[in-house]
């Protein structure tokens, strides 16, 4: 077979394999996950607006709203100050000075015009409406009409204009156009887009509505561009180039009333064969926010966003749109693309390192068509993001309810064999089975049946194996319903581990419990035993060592067996503990690096020792969760003094033990006291 062959039988065999792991989901899942696939793609086409464009998408309009207003503010221009529009504005301080506050005295604005006229600009836009009469109206319509320079006057309507007009103030607006019929001055649209709150579009073109005030502008002026002709796409807005410029530096009306004739020469100069914009920049009227005010929090005056518009015509930055084919494709790109990450079957690092390469190339898209000159208002990146993720959950819960059968069979079979939470990280990571090993720190057990050898032969063999496998039931039991891992048995003896594959925070406590509930498991199985058969010999106790330390953990054998366990000195240290606890008359021993790193209160001293067959000396403790804190205390104190004051100690102890005179592990630990070497340590013989 060829390599490409090999190559389509490979793929085939993937695909045949996720379309079973999806089928074997069921009809109602599959069902479930088909609705939640077309919802998705909805999503992803339709995130700005639903069907028909006029109500905004809940939840994802306002997200892709950020994201378009992010993208378009980085993606801006910066540009020095733009010295081919010149705003020339009243302010609240204009208005005080003309103990007028709306609308802007009339006979002041005459003034100003005929002295912009001498100036020669290319055509003037005014963003005031004239809805309202005024006693200097005629003598507005008179310079209005003596205009040599093209005059664009503002117009509303109140089906477009519904906020800012009404209908009495429209009749009057219409009249006041129509004497300058004949005259230089045209009337132009003012209104802007305000869709979803914020001025980020041309406004559209309606039939009976004049041109927009910069069309009208740039026509008068001989400079009309074709390519805006029909244009309702974004505003391109630019950002100033040094932190404190602005684009169009505002001229007050005022200096244009009434000029000092030694100051004319310089401002014709400023002036002339420029596109000039009168309007007002009150504080709080005729605000508008723009695409870059969710970003720096400025909300400009009116006339800015105009001058923004007559901006991008003169530069021809015509922002291409895109096609409603297109943002279809996408939608169902980033759905595919969902679909297909959710069934690979790669380690998750490579699946993390596919998703954020995907989730930087479908947002990167945007940015990048932006800085191209698209117009990526309407382009959906947070509705392919929502949508990838519903789809990609939904995939991979399908394909997680078609395997739940064959990995509850498979974890089943191979916990026959080994434990089952290694069972279920094996069939979760199969490169857990490779030979190898690493050092952790584990909390280790180790139990021994006292005596069951020497009743074994006692017995026939049959009732050896049912009394053995019933034991190590029991205990296993015990061992994984606190979480740990068997590691072996040896005869009557359990070995187990808590702390790997997988460690927990509160492994410690697991294992000290679970070493409690073994020897109460211990004693469980001598009465079930000794109601069994009352001539069966009687079982001895249960006793179990812990013990806290490094080991190397993994799988160790051949390539045709292998087993997972722990080998080191903590095995050996737990196996010295269990062992002791004969001499020590205790059935459960725990070492001082277990009993502090189990994090329970429940742990009483039981003196120092030299375990057989080592050298260094351990601290003993059991556990003794009944046990009076102030006996624990005592006994604390008892192990503090038995190195400087042997006599004491023994005291102590003394007194602890005569107010249990049962508890035969205190009174070995009363024998052993008097008994240790100079340093407070018993050597176990």
């Amino acid at each position: 077979m060829s390599e490409s062959d090999s190559g389509t039988s490979t793929r085939l065999g993937w695909a045949a394999r996720s379309w079973r792991n999806l089928r074997e989901a069921g009809s109602v899942q599959l069902g479930l996950t088909v609705l939640l696939v077309c919802a998705a793609l909805f999503i992803a086409r339709y995130s700005w607006v639903l069907p028909g464009g006029t109500v905004a998408t809940p939840l994802t309009s306002e997200a892709e709203r950020a994201f378009y207003d992010l993208r378009a503010y980085y993606a801006a221009d910066l540009v020095e100050e733009d010295k081919r529009v010149v705003l020339v504005v009243y302010t609240d301080q204009t208005l005080i000075k003309a103990r007028k506050r709306s609308p802007l005295d009339r006979g002041l604005l005459a003034e100003a015009l005929r002295t912009l006229d001498t100036f020669e600009p290319k055509a003037i836009g005014i963003d005031i409406l004239f809805d309202q009469p005024q006693d200097e109206d005629e003598e507005l319509i008179a310079a209005l009409r003596g205009m040599t320079t093209p005059v664009a006057v503002a117009y509303a309507a109140t089906a477009t204009n519904p906020d800012d007009i009404e209908y009495e103030q429209q009749q009057y607006l219409e009249r006041f156009l129509a004497r300058l019929e004949g005259s230089k001055a045209q009337p132009a649209s003012i209104r802007l887009d305000n869709t979803f709150g914020a001025t980020r579009l041309w406004p559209d073109i309606r039939p009976g509505i004049p041109p927009l005030l910069g069309r009208v502008m740039l026509a008068e002026a001989g400079e009309a561009r074709a390519a805006f002709a029909g244009y309702e796409g974004a505003i391109d807005y630019r950002r100033a180039k040094f932190q404190d410029s602005v684009l169009f530096p505002p001229a007050q009306i005022d200096l244009f009333v009434d000029p000092d004739p030694e100051i004319l020469p310089f401002l014709k100069e400023q002036f002339a064969g420029k596109y000039i914009l009168i309007g007002g920049d009150i504080v709080d009227y005729d605000r508008v926010e723009t695409t870059f005010t969710s970003i720096n929090g400025e909300v400009p005056a009116g006339i800015s966003v105009h001058a923004e518009i007559i901006a991008q015509m003169l530069d021809n930055r015509v922002l291409q749109p895109i096609p409603d084919w297109v943002l279809w494709a996408m939608a169902v790109l980033a759905i595919l693309a969902a679909i297909l990450t959710a069934l690979l079957e790669w380690p998750a690092r490579w699946l993390a390192v596919v998703g954020i390469a995907q989730l930087v190339i479908f947002q990167g898209f945007p940015v990048l068509l932006q800085l191209r000159n698209v117009d990526t208002y309407g382009l959906p990146p947070f509705g392919w993001f929502i949508g990838w993720v519903i789809v990609y959950a939904a995939i991979t819960s399908t394909v997680r309810a078609s395997g739940a059968v064959q990995r509850n069979f498979a974890t089943g079979a191979l916990g026959k064999y080994i434990p089952r939470d290694i069972a279920q990280a094996i069939i979760d990571k199969p490169e857990l089975l490779s030979l190898g090993g690493e050092k952790r720190a584990i909390f280790v057990l180790f139990s021994d049946l006292e005596g069951f050898t020497k009743m074994s032969h006692a017995i026939p063999p049959e009732m050896v194996a049912k009394l053995l496998n019933r034991y190590l039931d029991m205990l296993s039991q015990v061992v994984l319903d606190h979480g740990g891992v068997i590691d072996k048995f040896v005869g009557d003896a359990v070995v187990a581990f808590w702390g790997a594959p997988i460690s927990r925070p509160d492994d410690g406590a697991r294992a000290a419990r679970a070493g409690y509930a073994m020897w109460q498991a211990g004693e469980a199985f001598r009465r079930e035993v000794a109601a069994m058969d009352a001539s069966l010999p009687p079982i001895g106790k249960t006793r179990v060592g812990l013990h806290y330390g490094e080991a190397v953990i993994g799988n160790f054998g051949g390539a045709n067996r292998i087993q997972y366990t722990a080998l080191g000195d903590s095995m050996n240290t737990a196996a010295r503990l269990e062992a002791a606890n004969k001499a020590l008359q205790s059935s459960v021993m725990a070492s001082r690096e277990f009993a502090e790193a189990s994090g329970l209160d429940w742990w009483r001293m039981m003196g120092r020792v030299v375990l057989r067959g080592r050298a260094r000396p351990v601290d003993l403790f059991e556990p003794a969760p009944d046990f009076p804190a102030e006996d624990r205390a005592a006994l604390a104190e008892a192990s503090v003094l038995s190195v400087t004051d042997r006599a004491a100690a023994v005291r102590l102890v003394e007194g602890v033990a005569g107010r249990h005179p049962d508890d035969s592990a205190l009174g070995n630990l009363v024998q052993r006291m008097q008994q240790m070497d100079d340093g407070g340590t018993y050597v176990l013989g």
